[in-house]
């Protein structure tokens, strides 16, 4: 007699966005991956990418700084990517930093913005020094119990 192998579940992907994919998505996509482990919340995977990437970009050394102290880890695998026509279809969800950069991608039925589901924009710390940083993880954080309800993120049974 065979056994019967489980069926595997697909796993959800949310895509975050921002200009650079330097400083705010990888801080959201790290804080809501940790988030999501804290909260035993699984079958999700979390990703982000930039709508201009600039050639040879890395994790800003600020943004790793912030989260560092925040402790929250980002992937070891994590390099900036530029987003894509391919990544935004094969995402569940894809929420941009701006209310701007979901107009920009209007067209996907499935993107949305930290505006629309929190009543925030996540502003661009880019240059602005450690502090500009530290608020914008701190404004991330904070929107996460509202954005996790708003896109329903349940454990995938």
């Amino acid at each position: 007699m065979e056994k019967a192998t489980p069926k595997k579940t697909k796993r959800k992907k949310i895509l975050f966005v921002c200009t650079g994919n330097t400083c705010r998505s990888p801080m959201a996509e790290a804080a809501l991956r940790r988030e999501l482990r804290r909260r035993k919340i699984t079958g999700y995977t979390v990703q982000s990418a930039a709508m201009q990437l600039a050639e040879g970009s890395v994790l800003n050394p600020d943004s790793a700084r912030v989260l560092a102290e925040a402790k929250i880890t980002v992937l070891k695998s994590f390099r900036p990517r530029q987003l894509t026509e391919k990544l935004i279809r094969s995402a569940d969800v894809v929420v941009c930093m701006t209310q701007y950069q979901q107009i920009a991608l209007r067209r996907f039925p499935n993107v949305t913005s930290f505006p629309a589901l929190c009543g925030r924009e996540i502003p661009d710390p880019y240059g602005m020094g450690i502090e500009a940083y530290r608020k914008t993880l701190a404004l991330i954080l904070s929107c996460l119990p509202r954005l996790i309800e708003a896109l329903g993120l349940r454990a995938q049974l």
